[in-house]
């Protein structure tokens, strides 16, 4: 697929998120659209190997989604991708749904459970120690927060990850500076009562990593560390991070990067509004 019609892909898909939403009464919205440029490109290019109709491919690339609020954004993307059929979204939450608020082993195309904030990187070293032992390549990408970050999991995670040279691990930080409780960063522009992570890159450099920063938003900069990430591999000692920089319910000016849509629903004049923003064509 071409940029553009990445783009509007994801247009579509922020619809179709706002609609399962709306119908659940349920859902990150915001957690979802700001990751929503990242899995098209990794699912819809795609920048990953799968096989939909093989679940169990040894060789499969591996992604775990530990922020795993964002599963409102992942469902529509595998659907696409042909891991199950659309029509499963319409029981989004529902009675014997396959797709729950959070991301679930009995969802097809989900690698592992992830409710529980920081445990996702954790399960991806271990990924990579298992690959290591059969003998495989494949890549396991981890999708963090920014301020899932606030885990002390994560840092055990990356030491033990650096100290075994996973080259095969690809860290990607949601990096939307906003969380639960608070702003990640101090000029983000929206609540600041968070704990500030700035400089992030350099507290991933400090534990031996290479660090790329991105717009997450774009999809020419995601494919410019995509497009060869797997050739690259051999040049890497360790795990690569990829801080993608995205702001937390893009797509809408009704709740772009306002804290408290976190837990919301559109509904009304709210829901209408944010229908005609996601009409338009976003800009990178």
């Amino acid at each position: 697929m071409t940029n553009k019609s990445l783009k509007e892909k994801a247009r579509q898909l922020r619809n179709t998120v706002v609609d399962m939403a709306v119908k659940a009464k349920t859902g990150h919205v915001t957690s979802a659209f700001s990751q929503m440029e990242l899995l098209v490109a990794l699912y819809l290019k795609p920048y990953m190997r799968f096989d939909p109709q093989n679940l169990e491919w040894e060789d499969r690339d591996r992604l775990i989604l530990s922020k795993g609020q964002g599963a409102i954004g992942l469902f529509p993307v595998l659907a696409e991708a042909g891991f199950f059929p659309k029509e499963k979204l319409d029981n989004f939450c529902g009675v014997d749904s396959l797709l729950g608020v959070h991301c679930e082993w009995h969802t097809p195309g989900v690698e592992t459970i992830s409710g529980s904030l920081g445990h996702g990187l954790p399960i991806a070293t271990g990924m990579c120690q298992a690959a290591r032992l059969n003998n495989k390549n494949h890549l396991v990408i981890c999708i963090v927060g920014d301020a899932e970050l606030y885990e002390g999991s994560n840092w055990e995670a990356l030491l033990f990850a650096n100290s075994k040279k996973y080259n095969n691990l690809v860290i990607v930080v949601d990096r939307n500076r906003q969380g639960a409780i608070g702003a990640t960063d101090e000029d983000c522009g929206c609540n600041k009562d968070g704990p500030h992570l700035e400089e992030l890159d350099k507290k991933f450099e400090a534990f031996g990593l290479d660090v790329e920063s991105i717009n997450g938003h774009s999809f020419e900069e995601l494919g410019g560390v995509f497009e060869n990430i797997r050739e690259t591999m051999s040049n890497r000692e360790g795990p690569l991070v990829i801080i993608s920089n995205t702001s937390k319910g893009k797509g809408s000016d009704v709740f772009e990067d306002k804290h408290l849509w976190h837990y919301r629903v559109p509904q009304g004049e709210e829901l209408t509004k944010v229908r005609q923003d996601i009409s338009q064509v976003l800009n990178d």
